[in-house]
């Protein structure tokens, strides 16, 4: 098993994980007010903005408690109960974060698209954040392994001399928090931008692929977020192979519609500059290409060789076995 120390510091850099992701909506829900286009939403939305902002200042205020906890309660010192708190809390400042998320959705979407839509879309993103936070979390908590079946993978790992799976586990957490700034940063531009004045000049088609990159770039949130549910809920913040290749998988199924929404917003911003909807189509195509290209191409092309590699370094070995034999 991870050592208790190891264990907290993980659980407070998954808390720092979410806190990237709840920052910028909090500053969303703050600026929205000040903004000319606030006065144009109507008065359910504006009553709506008003409890996303006190749902995420909740989320807030459970995501820095363990900071509290830690210091006051502790003194500074590694005990069980810090980290079953840490666990505790983390999963609760989910649910008000999910909320909020549905409740933004829905005020863009209604402003431009009507309310029905609004509605759909809200209750869309929240239900994804629900699954991904919580649903996937619970169905798999319930196949969970026993702890000596994590004990013998985690011996069978280190004597094959492999990377520690705790390492493995750290990179992963690490990386993560690498992407999730940038995608954050990101959707708070395009939250905000619904209630800008320029974003009203925008010909309808480039709205409607301003929403879309909306979409992809809140489902990779909820992506970059999901490990650090999935290791509080379902392993309870121990460190399993099974948690890194889910870990893993999201980070990568993350960056697929990271780099969809990123272009998105390039070809509005092309297509605004030089007035030319060819060009920006061909601008973002090209964008998206480099960031698949460099993502998944090169990435894809360097494990070929890297398994053919180390194939050969296998063969190369059973023969001057047999040669010796």
């Amino acid at each position: 098993m991870a050592k208790l120390r190891d264990k907290i510091k993980t659980a407070l850099d998954e808390g720092r994980m979410l806190m990237l992701g709840s920052q910028i909506l909090v500053g969303f829900q703050y600026r929205s007010v000040f903004e000319s286009g606030f006065e144009k939403l109507s008065h359910t939305s504006q009553v709506l903005k008003m409890c996303g902002l006190g749902l995420m200042l909740i989320a807030t205020a459970l995501l820095m408690w363990p900071g509290a906890y830690h210091r006051i309660v502790a003194g500074g010192e590694d005990h069980p109960d810090v980290h079953q708190f840490i666990t505790r809390v983390m999963c609760f400042a989910l649910l008000p974060f999910a909320f909020a998320f549905g409740i933004d959705a829905y005020v863009v979407t209604d402003l431009m698209y009507g309310h029905t839509t609004g509605i759909v879309f809200g209750a869309c993103l929240t239900t994804t954040a629900l699954l991904f936070w919580y649903g996937i979390e619970e169905l798999r908590k319930r196949r969970r392994e026993s702890k000596e079946e994590r004990m013998k993978a985690r011996d069978e790992d280190e004597d094959s001399g492999k990377t520690k799976l705790e390492d493995k586990i750290d990179h992963v957490l690490t990386e993560c928090r690498v992407v999730l700034p940038g995608a954050q940063a990101l959707m708070g531009f395009q939250f905000i931008s619904f209630l800008m004045q320029s974003f009203e000049k925008l010909p309808q088609s480039s709205k409607l692929v301003h929403t879309v990159s909306l979409c992809f770039m809140a489902l990779s949130v909820i992506l970059l977020m999901a490990p650090a549910a999935y290791h509080r809920i379902v392993e309870e913040g121990e460190d399993t192979e099974h948690f890194h290749r889910v870990a893993s998988s999201l980070l990568i199924a993350a960056m697929i519609p990271l780099a969809l929404g990123i272009s998105g917003d390039f070809f509005i911003v092309v297509r605004k500059v030089t007035e030319s909807t060819v060009g920006a189509i061909a601008a973002s195509a090209v964008m998206l290409l480099i960031f698949y290209g460099l993502w998944f191409g090169y990435t894809s092309y360097r494990r070929t060789q890297e398994q053919g590699s180390r194939q050969k370094r296998r063969r190369e070995s059973r023969e001057l076995a047999k040669s010796k034999g």
